[in-house]
């Protein structure tokens, strides 16, 4: 990719996207459909949407958008979510409110996107998968050779993983890999200067509830996407740490007002330049159904953290 030379400081100049960043180019979907066969081998369909995100715990007000998923405590579903809804299990005892809403409303698949020229899995150069330490909840800091940190505002994000072919039932024991840029819009692995950092990557094990959680920065803006993290979900941890079989790829959309509070802050002048500039209906990504089924719950402020929250059903 075409990457801006180093600011005469020595710091990086900010990430400037390949013409063809995220555009769902004949490469990325080729490599992600030749992946994505194995899942629909197995009786996967094509993938439609997932519903609104369960809330992880979180403080300070709540920060949505038009469009937003509700919160966990609202008692109805998406509008014309309760189409084709299967009627799941009771959660068990153990599982906190926001699995047993996520399971209430499973029916709908996650969409199926692209993931993009910076995966960092192997189907596009390095392959941070095979490396030791990638296996963690804080994805903050470079791991292996470098301990460089990624700064920024801090998000904690939470996936409720759940299989649709067999009730709506917590994929316990699945595997997401997530990985997203940092908050000048760059990519380690692949931005100029940052071949030796592995920040902002890592993997992590779904508990009995079906729930991973990774510790990270808020994701900054830049032109011709909107705000997001992207996460492969694989049917086991050794399946995820071998690049093995995968179950679904998808991309987790950040609600506006978050956006806009975070990128208002300082560190963020980059994001705050380019975020204007594309909106969840215009991304190439979000933008057939405005991410509605893609966008997280989010609370939380840019003094104490944000939490968001989605519902994974493969």
């Amino acid at each position: 990719m075409t990457s801006s030379p180093g600011t005469s400081d020595g710091q990086q100049a900010p990430h400037v996207p390949h013409p063809n960043h995220d555009r769902g180019l004949e490469f990325d979907l080729s490599t992600i459909m030749s992946r994505r066969s194995l899942g629909m081998f197995l009786g996967m369909g094509s993938a439609a949407a997932a519903l609104a995100a369960c809330t992880p715990g979180g403080s300070g007000s709540a920060a949505s958008s038009p469009g937003a998923a509700p919160s966990a405590a609202a008692p109805s579903s998406v509008a014309g979510s309760t189409a084709g809804t299967t009627t799941a299990p009771a959660a068990s005892a153990t599982a906190s409110p926001t699995v047993t809403r996520a399971i209430a409303e499973c029916g709908v698949e996650i969409p199926a996107e692209t993931a993009g020229p910076f995966p960092g899995d192997g189907s596009n150069g390095p392959n941070v998968l095979e490396a030791s330490g990638v296996v963690r909840q804080d994805i903050t800091s470079s791991f292996g050779t470098s301990s460089t940190k990624a700064e920024g505002v801090p998000l904690t994000l939470t996936l409720t993983l759940l299989d649709n072919a067999n009730g709506c039932v917590p994929l316990a024991g699945a595997a997401v890999y997530a990985w997203h840029c940092d908050r000048e819009g760059r990519y380690s692995l692949y931005d100029s200067g940052l071949a030796n950092e592995n920040y902002l990557r890592g993997v992590q094990e779904a508990d009995a509830n079906g729930q991973v959680t990774f510790k990270t920065t808020f994701p900054g803006a830049y032109n011709g996407r909107w705000p997001h993290i992207h996460f492969e979900v694989f049917e086991s941890m050794s399946n995820a740490t071998a690049a093995g079989q995968i179950l679904a790829v998808s991309q987790v959309a950040l609600t506006d007002a978050a956006c806009k509070e975070v990128y208002s802050s300082s560190g963020y002048e980059t994001s705050a330049r380019n975020f204007p500039n594309t909106t969840l209906q215009s991304d190439n990504v979000f933008g057939d159904d405005g991410g509605i089924y893609q966008l997280a719950t989010m609370s939380g402020s840019v003094a104490n953290g944000y939490s968001a929250g989605l519902n994974v059903t493969v």
